[in-house]
């Protein structure tokens, strides 16, 4: 694949995908077009030799896999991870505010925000919906309003003379996005304005009753590549949507030959303990039901790839990284390395991705952060510890990561394409 079809393909992933819901339908669609089956947790299943099949739980993850033409005992899966959900600011369960005609919405801060960036952006809303319909029966829909409905204004430097050297963001009070400007005896719900988007939508969609929601803000602006020579994509919710675009397009257009899987997991930004996160059955329960009593043995020959971005080194901060350890974008992804066991890379699981990369031509790099800093984590340790599975942790290095626009190259994503794709169709692996 060409890096333009690559990363013209990504753009499009990216902006079709604002929550983890959406990100989710998107894979299915994907998943769907390239003859995979459909799988039920409540039902049977009856899986043969040389298919490809995904289970969904919650909406928001998924687990997509090859059953291969090997025994999958004797053959180990070739495992990629990745995480469908990104940091942002979602609608709290009663969130009218009124203020000086001003129609406004509380919002919660979801995982590790960099605040500053969301203010003075065009931001749109997306995300599940839970209603009863007329005839009484509960469902859920997904809603995007698609264009710019809100903003959060600064405080102009005249008010706050200190903001440039001495500005602090509260969540609760400085965060409520402006919606518009209602009269002061106005009695608009949220709710109101969720069925008028949805049946907007979805024309005929029968709705009684909003019962529930999770919706999150985000940047209307739509992904892009930038740079004066096309060298970069700017877009929302890089970590960690790229990689699982990566994941799936490896997936998809390996040989199918070798057992693989993708997993993308919903909540690894707040810690991943849930019933669909890294930390929860999921991937477990799906691997009981492929591999049956013979999971212990495909488990001991099998190897995970948790791919999730990593730091570039910052042309601005450079002192903010280990001298030998500063991944530059567009120089190839890099392999994550914590002794601590942040990430889970071992010297036999980086062994294993450098042999693929030498044997393909590709490039690599290695991350260490200073020893006077904390570390950042990923799924890998937690899908190592509760699997037992050698895993090695890698990412595309990027810029602005948890901001509400982040950066990275256009040539690491395909590169990493490459080699994962290469991974998933490999019979021997360690």
């Amino acid at each position: 694949m060409e890096h333009a079809e690559f990363n013209n393909d990504l753009v499009e992933f990216l902006n079709a995908s604002p929550t983890p819901w959406h990100a989710v339908a998107t894979m299915k669609r994907r998943l769907d077009a390239a003859g995979f089956k459909a799988l039920d947790e409540k039902e049977d299943w009856d899986l043969e030799a040389g298919q490809g099949y995904y289970v969904i739980r919650n909406g928001s993850s998924i687990v997509a896999f090859r059953s291969g033409r090997r025994d999958v005992a004797e053959a180990g899966i070739r495992m990629v991870g990745a995480h469908t959900d990104s940091p942002c600011l979602k609608v709290k369960p009663n969130p009218e505010l009124r203020r000086k005609g001003f129609f406004q919405v509380g919002v919660e801060v979801y995982g590790g925000v960099l605040l500053n960036p969301w203010f003075d952006r065009d931001l749109s809303l997306a995300g599940r919906v839970s209603y009863v319909d007329e005839s009484g029966h509960m469902k859920d829909a997904l809603v995007d309003f698609r264009k710019p409905i809100a903003y959060i204004p600064s405080l102009a430097i005249h008010l706050d003379r200190e903001a440039n050297s001495n500005r602090t963001v509260n969540p609760q009070t400085d965060l409520p996005p402006v919606l518009m400007q209602v009269p002061e005896d106005d009695t608009t719900r949220f709710t109101d304005l969720l069925t008028q988007q949805l049946a907007q939508q979805q024309p005929g969609l029968s709705i009684r009753k909003i019962l529930g929601y999770e919706l999150g803000f985000y940047d209307a602006q739509p992904a892009s590549i930038v740079g004066l020579r096309g060298d970069f994509i700017a877009s929302a919710r890089l970590d960690n949507l790229l990689s699982c675009f990566i994941g799936l397009e490896a997936l998809i257009k390996s040989s199918g030959d070798e057992p693989a899987l993708l997993v993308c997991n919903d909540h690894e930004e707040v810690g991943s303990m849930s019933a669909e996160g890294a930390q929860g059955p999921f991937l477990s329960a799906v691997l009981d039901r492929w591999c049956g009593k013979s999971r212990a043995r495909a488990i001991a020959r099998s190897l995970m790839i948790s791919a999730d971005n990593a730091h570039g080194i910052h042309p601005n901060y450079l002192d903010r990284h280990d001298e030998n350890h500063g991944p530059l974008l567009n120089q190839g992804p890099v392999i994550k390395v914590n002794h601590n066991q942040r990430y889970a890379t071992n010297s036999r699981s980086a062994a294993l991705y450098r042999h693929i990369s030498d044997e393909l031509d590709l490039p690599y790099q290695t991350f260490v952060v200073r020893s006077d800093m904390g570390c950042g984590s990923t799924i890998g340790p937690l899908t190592a510890g509760n699997l037992g599975v050698t895993t090695l942790d890698i990412g595309v290095p990027q810029f602005g990561m948890h901001s509400i626009r982040e950066m990275a190259g256009t040539r690491d994503g395909v590169t990493l394409f490459r080699v994962l794709r290469e991974f998933m169709q490999r019979k021997e692996m360690l």
